[in-house]
């Protein structure tokens, strides 16, 4: 699993299909994340339904971030921060093989904690300061580069990436970018163009 790692944004729905739906089509989405903050419980389902559809048609793999119940109902993945819940908990709840990640910040131990339990990707972060995530503290590349050293799974590296910004952690072994702004803070019709930039400091 390598390239870019899309996660949804609080744009309001129908909005954010759309953008979903350009970007996915690209071909050049590896994984996406279905993260709303701002969305009630009760409608989560709702949309996680037809974003699985969306990547479904685009076969690329959906996750869910934080909720393992939510996973759960639709037989998908999770990612889970350092607050959400055991890796061992979420591996009982869902189905065999599913995708599991977990935030490691900028901790080499807790990666090879996360992956000791059953993580199937690490992420690191932020790697440059983010609105998203104000309150993380950022890491080195130095990070990055021992990472990739130790550990036979996707890393995955979070925050403030852009594509100008971003070859500095691919060169330092990343092998997935986590991205919400730089892609669905645009316009729909400027996604395509950006995706596909981004591609192209994977190759």
């Amino acid at each position: 699993m390598r390239g870019l790692y899309l996660i949804t944004n609080d744009d309001p729905i129908q909005l954010l299909l759309e953008k979903l739906a350009v970007a996915l089509a690209t071909g050049q989405i590896a994984i996406l994340q279905y993260r709303r903050k701002n969305v009630a419980k009760i409608d989560q389902p709702f949309e996680v339904e037809q974003i699985k559809a969306l990547c479904e048609k685009y076969q690329v793999p959906l996750v869910i971030n934080d909720d393992v119940t939510l996973a759960a109902s639709f037989g998908l993945g999770v990612h889970l921060g350092q607050s959400d819940g055991e890796i061992t908990d979420a591996l009982q709840r869902l189905p065999p093989n599913v995708i599991i990640g977990r935030t490691c910040l900028n901790s080499l131990e807790l990666a090879e904690k996360a992956l000791a339990e059953g993580a199937t990707y690490v992420a690191f972060g932020a790697v440059y300061a983010t609105s998203t995530k104000p309150e993380a503290g950022t890491i080195s590349i130095d990070i990055i580069q021992k990472a990739k050293q130790q550990f036979d799974v996707p890393i995955c590296v979070i925050g403030g990436l852009t594509v100008e910004n971003a070859q500095v952690v691919i060169n330092a072994g990343a092998s997935l970018c986590a991205v919400i702004s730089d892609i669905l803070g645009r316009s729909t019709a400027e996604i395509p163009a950006r995706v596909n930039a981004w591609a192209k400091l994977f190759t």
